[in-house]
């Protein structure tokens, strides 16, 4: 299956829609958008999971190092993830107390507002 990703703003916040599945063979075209935002200086960016049907370790590869590369261009990221199958990987992984998640764009965009992260 490919890889799907959408771009849209929202309060201020990028969102990047991610459909389909991230693997060892579309990790890399992720990773490659996720840098392009960050260098058109994007200062808050949402990742929007609710349409990946499948994520592997190079995908949470891809997923770490867009919080890393966002903290060093002083951007904020977060996640969001309400699928089951996507949330037990987090969890078993610990990535759940690493990386942001959120239940909707909606809750990820209000957090970001209510601490000042997405003002620019």
């Amino acid at each position: 299956m490919d890889l799907s990703l959408a771009t849209r703003v929202v309060a201020a916040h990028t969102v990047l829609e991610v459909g389909g599945e991230i693997d060892v063979y579309t990790a890399p075209k992720l990773r490659e958008r996720l840098v392009e935002l960050l260098e058109a200086g994007t200062s808050a960016l949402v990742v929007d999971l609710g349409k990946v049907e499948f994520l592997d370790s190079t995908g949470l590869g891809v997923l770490v190092g867009g919080l890393k590369k966002s903290r060093a261009a002083g951007a904020t990221f977060s996640l969001v993830c309400s699928r089951d199958n996507l949330l037990k990987i987090f969890r078993i992984t610990a990535l759940d107390q690493v990386l942001p998640l959120y239940p909707t764009v909606e809750a990820a965009v209000a957090e970001g507002a209510a601490t000042g992260e997405a003002a620019s």
